[in-house]
Parts: C-alpha cells; structure tokens; sequence
C-alpha cells in the first residue's frame, strides 16, 4: 500500500509569514560550507565578490563571510552562465536584467521557501536514486499541487535535472540523469497534448539546432501554450536552413527559436535573413534572448526573455501588435 506523502505548507508552518526573512530568521552558512555545496573554492567566492560584485554576504562582526541560500542559488546560476560560455565579467549585468523579469512571474523566493523547494528536490533525487517510478509520480503529482507550474518547472525540478546532468561522471549518474530526463519529457508532453487538442496551434516552437536538450525546448513551449494559443513543437535537429519551407506549409502565426546557448556572432544576420522570408512573426526565446537583445534592438525580430510568464506574456503581446521590438 503507497503512503501517501505530505509537505507542510508554509502558511501552516508560520501563519502571516511576509516574504521579507530577517538575517536573524535566515538559516546562513560559512564560506567553507557554502564551497562544499556548490564545489567553488572559497578564493573564487572572494574574487566574485570584490572584484564584480556577484554577491554580497553578510558579514559577522570579527568579519567572517555568511551567505543565505539565496546567495547560493546565485552563485549556482554564475556557474550555470560559465558553464554556457558567457565571461564572468558579464554575468552581473545579465544577473541584473533578469532581477525585475522575475517579478513578473513569480515573487522571488525567500529562504524559507527556498528550503522548502530544497525539500521536494530531495524527495524526488530519492526517487530517482532507487529508480523507483511509481514513487515519482507521486511526487511529481504533490508538487504540481502545491505550487504552481511555473515554480514547479523553474524552481524545483529543472534546477536538480541540471545537477544530475552535471554529474554524469560519476558512477550511476548517467542512468538517474536518463531516468529523470525521460519521466520528465514524458509528463510535459502529456501536457503539451492536452493544450493541443483544446486550440489551434498558431505558434512554431524550434530548437536552434546543438543548442538546448528536448527538455528545456519542451518546457519552453509549455510555456508558451496558453488558454489561446496552442504551440507546435519541431524536433530537435531542425534544420535552420528549411525552417522557411516549414512555415510555408504550415502557416503559423510566428516562429518562437529557442536557444540557452552564447549567441553566436553571425545569428543576428541569419535571423535577420530568415525573418525576410517568413510570412510569419519571428522571435527568439531562452537564455541567448536576453543576451542578443541588444543586438536586434530595432530589428522585426522579438525577444521573449527566458523565464516562463514573461516569455507567454511577451508572446501574447507580440501577436496583439502591442509590444515593440
């Protein structure tokens, strides 16, 4: 008989409860700790900190370094940015353009719901370490009723795809990475379908080819579904090249390329070059988004950004006409 499994809900925990954590409430960590969980050397940490600016701890009065687990997250996302190819002198810039596209779709998470996420992440690592299915689901399931789709994808699930992907390297990381990845594709079809068969799919969702997992492109475009338009997805390894002819046959409404990649130099031009002989919107989505905007800053080509509710609202209004690009 399945134990059904209970996550206490942060109201029942502290009734009236405001997102604003005093230092003293907040559960903070050395920077000998805060380098074992996230595998940077205490030095580096330093160096981010005095020379751009990534982070900023608090200090103790002998002077000693404290960091939350929003300091935490941050610096998980610094090493996702290098991972992804962008100079570390840039990230602040990027990190700071994305602080108020945050708002638009979720309130930023303080500690405590931090860690309450850190605690479904476990469950579901759990899982998959004993390959277990039936007990995943059930998680899954508990998730999805407790917050909302986008922090569901954002900030639970995609975040320990990520770390499970990373440690590929060690023995048995692979097959958990390929068990996680293979459940999760499979509930964000479901759910794809289900938006399909209720509306027309007047949006072309692709991969610029090499640059994101199915995954990523998968949940991108379940974002972008909404209650009016439906999305169709092409397969990853779309040729750049024929994406013209698809949109001939098809006649969709707009072509949303998806990337998490560094924009290569020369996209701009061939973005440019596709928009010219499409009958359709264009748009860029995903990481490599707010990193090209500048450079297609007056051009006919919109950028969605990279986090879920901007990218639908952005998407929303680019079809209205009401958001210039």
């Amino acid at each position: 008989m399945d134990v059904e499994l209970q996550m206490p809900v942060l109201s029942d925990i502290a009734p009236g409860l405001s997102n604003a954590v005093s230092l003293e409430e907040e559960e903070l960590f050395p920077i000998r700790e805060v380098s074992r969980l996230t595998g940077v050397n205490p030095v580096t940490l330093r160096a981010w900190e005095r020379r751009y600016g990534l982070i900023v701890p608090v200090r103790t009065e002998s002077g000693h370094r404290l960091y939350s687990m929003t300091d935490i997250e941050r610096v998980r996302s610094i090493l996702d940015w290098i991972d992804r190819g962008v100079a570390v002198s840039k990230i602040g810039k990027i990190l700071a353009k994305a602080a108020p596209l945050q708002g638009l779709s979720h309130i930023i998470p303080n500690d405590l719901v931090l860690a309450d996420y850190a605690q479904w992440q476990e469950q579901v690592q759990a899982a998959v370490s004993a390959f277990d299915d039936l007990r995943l689901e059930q998680i899954y399931g508990q998730i999805f009723s407790t917050y909302s789709q986008a922090v569901v994808f954002q900030d639970i699930l995609v975040p320990l795809w990520k770390q499970l992907l990373q440690r590929q390297d060690s023995f048995g990381g692979t097959s958990e990475w390929l068990f996680l990845d293979g459940f999760l594709r499979s509930r964000v079809l479901q759910r794809l379908l289900l938006i399909r068969d209720k509306q027309p799919r007047r949006v072309i969702v692709s991969a610029l080819a090499g640059q994101c997992r199915e995954l990523e492109l998968l949940i991108a475009a379940l974002f972008l579904s909404s209650g009016q338009t439906g999305v169709r997805v092409l397969t990853t390894g779309q040729p750049f090249d024929e994406l013209s002819l698809v949109c001939e046959r098809i006649k969709p409404q707009a072509l949303v390329l998806f990337s998490n990649h560094v924009p290569a130099p020369d996209l701009p031009r061939r973005l440019n070059r596709l928009a010219m002989s499409l009958d359709c919107t264009l748009m860029l989505a995903g990481d490599a988004s707010d990193l090209a905007q500048e450079s297609l800053a007056g051009s006919s080509i919109g950028c969605l950004g990279n986090e879920g509710m901007v990218m639908r609202q952005r998407l929303k209004q680019f079809l209205a006409g009401s958001l210039d690009t």
